[in-house]
């Protein structure tokens, strides 16, 4: 790799990023908001960039992709600034975990409309109340969709049979840029761990969050009386009490192959479950789930990163996989982090870049079931115990500290970063790469230990901490106005939003039973 890497380094630039964030809005007595969306913010169902996640208070904000990082923030910032704007008294919550939580109905699901399309998001999270409880749905974190760039591809195609490509065989080019895409989906799953060590920031948890679930809080340690702890987590958000979710840990989803992955997820939602059968789909009219089988739809299952293809409207995600291959990687790991306002900022990203593209252009076996079950428990030891002096990991079937491996690395990223570089002023990947390895030989400057850190100064639990900390970066976007031509261009699309939901809802309906049925068989409509 090290060879035409120096020769091409500017190959590895201008990769497409886009950001999806995530925040919950909570009032100003710090409780989870009861309210709407916010009108003046559009309609969830039909905005490209400002919409809902699983929850009606979780707020979630969605740039294009730029193949400028700095474009990708700029415009992450600009769509804050809005949203910020119009939210009245209620603030976003700065932290990945929620607070503010008066038990299951506290949390309200998200409303999409009446036409077919938001009826069957809102029943999908009907149905994920039904099987995971509420609480899951007010988490919060940042996703980082990830294009590689188009003249690498180029480059690697023409040169997939030289030894110094370490990619997978593959016929067409699309074939290869597929096997390429799950290669690199692949080693971030053997290595994905360390974006929880170095960028995980929810390290303690409201005790509040388990009142639905009570059994769990005995796993943990008190940090005072409103608070739950483990002194060595990194990310309890992707820990077994948060997305990591044992109701799915026998899912043995199939990452070796484009045909694999589809195959295996759509297996997933074509099968019964018996306790999702107890539920009921329609029960007396009202629906409580989409279908009674393992998965209701992709989205369902939780992954450290996915594959993904731009869908056509109506079309299923496994669907877009088999007509258009992989597009982009969406890689689901991070943290907010509470001590930045946007949540992430550009050495962060520059980092996580640069980690994909040693992902991709790094050796990367076919994942067995043995190897899979050590991956996930490796990213849950981290997520519960990463800082703990000399914790250790499973590699290659050996042990090996957290430390020595996270070196090997970060060496092994250097060569990437540089030739990011050749196309900067500066070396903005190689300073987000030295400040990263300052994390991993001090572990008290990753994000968790600070906010655990800050927690303990201030003699404060975790709910106090959080909503400080949010009403503190909240007053760096009072302080500052969007310039008026961007803030109309808000205005427009959160109005023409509206208008589409409008014409959507007013277009004669299919019955829903039918309409799903159509969905689910994938019949066009």
């Amino acid at each position: 790799m090290t060879h035409w890497l120096s020769e091409h380094p500017y190959l590895l630039s201008g990769g497409f990023k886009g950001i999806e964030k995530e925040s919950l809005r909570i009032n100003a007595q710090g409780l989870i908001s009861q309210t709407l969306h916010p009108h003046a913010l559009g309609s969830t169902l039909t905005h490209s960039h400002i919409t809902t996640d699983y929850s009606e208070a979780l707020i979630e904000l969605i740039t294009p992709p730029f193949s400028d990082i700095r474009d990708t923030l700029n415009t992450l910032q600009n769509i804050h600034q809005f949203v910020h704007e119009n939210l009245g008294d209620e603030q976003l919550l700065c932290a990945s975990m929620p607070c503010g939580i008066d038990g299951d109905e506290s949390i309200r699901i998200a409303e999409y409309g009446t036409s077919n399309i938001g009826r069957m998001k809102h029943v999908y999270r009907h149905g994920l109340w039904h099987r995971y409880g509420r609480t899951m749905q007010a988490i919060a974190g940042i996703h980082f969709n990830y294009s590689v760039p188009e003249p690498l591809w180029e480059f690697l195609h023409a040169q997939k049979k030289s030894p110094s490509i370490p990619l997978q065989k593959g016929g067409s080019f699309s074939d290869f840029k597929n096997a390429a895409y799950f290669g690199l989906i692949r080693n971030f799953q053997r290595i994905g761990w360390l974006i929880l060590y170095l960028f995980g920031a929810s390290s303690a948890i409201c005790k509040n969050f388990f009142k639905s679930r009570p059994a769990l809080m005995a796993q943990f340690e008190e940090f005072d009386n409103g608070t739950l702890y483990h002194p060595y987590a990194t990310s309890l958000r992707m820990s077994d009490i948060g997305y990591k979710s044992k109701n799915q840990a026998n899912l043995a989803i199939d990452y070796n192959t484009l045909d694999g992955y589809v195959n295996s997820l759509s297996a997933a939602i074509s099968t019964p479950y018996p306790d999702y059968e107890k539920i009921g789909v329609c029960v007396n009219g009202e629906y409580k789930q989409l279908n009674a089988n393992i998965l209701q739809i992709e989205n369902e299952f939780y992954s450290i990163m996915r594959p993904k293809q731009i869908a056509l409207s109506g079309e299923k995600p496994t669907s877009a996989l088999r007509r258009g291959g992989v597009e982009y990687v969406e890689m689901r790991a991070l943290d907010l982090n509470p001590f930045h306002p946007l949540g992430i900022d550009e050495p962060t990203a520059r980092f996580i870049e640069a980690l994909l593209l040693t992902c991709l252009l790094t050796d990367s076996p076919e994942i067995t079931a043995d190897e899979l079950r050590v991956n996930n428990s490796n990213q849950l030891i981290v997520a519960n115990s990463g800082r703990k002096p000399n914790v250790e990991l499973v590699k290659n079937g050996e042990t090996i500290t957290l430390q020595n491996w996270a070196r090997e690395i970060l060496d092994l990223m250097q060569p990437i970063c540089e030739a990011l570089d050749s196309t900067e002023i500066t070396s903005p990947y190689s300073n987000a790469l030295k400040l990263q390895h300052e994390l991993v030989e001090n572990s008290d400057l990753t994000p968790s230990a600070k906010m655990l850190a800050t927690m303990r100064e201030n003699k404060k639990p975790f709910a106090s901490f959080a909503v400080n900390q949010s009403i503190e970066l909240a007053k760096i976007f009072a302080a500052q106005t969007l310039d008026e031509t961007t803030r109309q261009k808000f205005i427009t699309l959160a109005a023409e939003s509206h208008v589409k939901q409008r014409e959507l809802e007013a277009t004669p309906q299919l019955p829903f039973e039918q309409f799903l049925e159509q969905y689910f068989s994938n019949k066009s409509r």
